[in-house]
């Protein structure tokens, strides 16, 4: 069946392919009956407008590209970790219904995404979490708009959406202490120079220094964020050291170690107390729930595409930061030492 174009459209209605196309684009004000005989004939015709065309014609395309790191090698899927399907929700949304539609790429730090955003003429691009210095070089010279998520690089000239990530660290290890722990287990995934688990890191550090206790490295431990390595990371901590309390730099790490703890009879929090970071959903159906430094995923979402539609629409090229404000939300996996 051959595809219905503008021109059939104009033909159907007598008007010319300049009046048709100015009352799809809705550029020109023109008298209700023409703009009524248009929407008629593209309901009676079934024409589905060509956004590839629009686009070599406009420069525009409505397709914003969020990057989501591939953060271990190899791995099909970006989502094992529900943060990124929690961020990524609020971004098609918010994109959507600012008329944007969003192409999703897992994408590795050594690859040269810039020449996927040319080739698909992408408006703008999201960029979720740290990567390379070449990556970002790379993206620059796309002159795309960008909005940085989550990335603590220095000298960039984009705008950004961030939390304090080393405020967060430093809240959940004093969160911690104040319930009388001392022997505090730092969790995490791989650590990126610039990149959110630094950050967290380093408030542990805060807030152990703060307190008086000594780091302990034999207390540090580096994994995937995922809930196998979580398990595997809580069967170390319990056997190979004498912590009474962990605090793991995201939700889905801070699961996967109280299933391994309930899985070895290590009582939760009676035993062992846990404090994750992110409250993703999965923090309120945990047994017990999981107290955990919590963050609005969905404003940071938002916030992401609305600095990247100010850059594309009101052409502001300025670097701007957006902080995303953190807090302690309470739950049953903390008790007091």
């Amino acid at each position: 069946m051959r595809k219905v174009t503008i021109k059939d459209v104009a033909m159907e209605t007598g008007l010319s392919i300049a009046t048709v196309s100015y009352v799809m684009s809705g550029k020109k004000t023109l008298p209700p009956e023409t703009v009524k005989l248009v929407t008629d004939a593209i309901d009676k015709l079934g024409y589905v407008k060509n956004y590839s065309a629009s686009s070599l014609v406009s420069n525009k395309s409505n397709l914003i590209g969020v990057v989501i790191p591939q953060t271990e090698p190899g791995s099909v899927m970006v989502f094992g970790n529900p943060f990124y399907s929690e961020m990524l929700s609020s971004i098609e949304y918010n994109a959507r219904i600012r008329g944007y539609h969003v192409i999703v790429s897992g994408t590795n730090a050594d690859e040269k995404y810039f020449q996927l955003a040319k080739q698909r003429n992408l408006d703008g691009v999201i960029v979720i979490g740290a990567y390379s210095e070449d990556f970002y070089e790379g993206l620059n010279q796309s002159r795309v708009p960008i909005v940085l998520v989550d990335s603590y690089l220095e000298n960039h000239i984009h705008k950004e959406v961030k939390l304090d990530d080393v405020r967060g660290g430093y809240l959940a290890t004093r969160y911690l202490i104040e319930h009388g722990h001392k022997k505090i287990a730092f969790l995490s995934g791989k650590i990126k120079v610039g990149g959110v688990n630094e950050q967290r890191y380093e408030g542990y550090v805060n807030a152990l220094t703060e307190s008086g206790i000594l780091l302990e490295n034999k207390y540090v431990f580096h994994g995937n964020v995922d809930f196998e390595s979580a398990r595997r990371m809580a069967e170390r901590i319990a056997t190979e050291t004498d912590c009474t309390a962990i605090f793991a730099t995201a939700d889905i790490i801070a699961v996967g170690v109280i299933k391994e703890l309930n899985s070895m009879h290590i009582k939760v929090p009676e035993q062992m107390s846990v404090i994750g970071f992110d409250n993703l959903n999965i923090a309120d159906y945990c047994t017990p729930g999981l107290t955990t430094i919590g963050q609005n995923i969905f404003e940071k979402g938002k916030m992401a595409v609305e600095l990247l539609c100010k850059t594309i629409e009101e052409k502001d090229p300025e670097p701007e930061k957006c902080l995303i404000p953190i807090t302690i939300v309470e739950r049953e996996s903390v008790a007091n030492r």
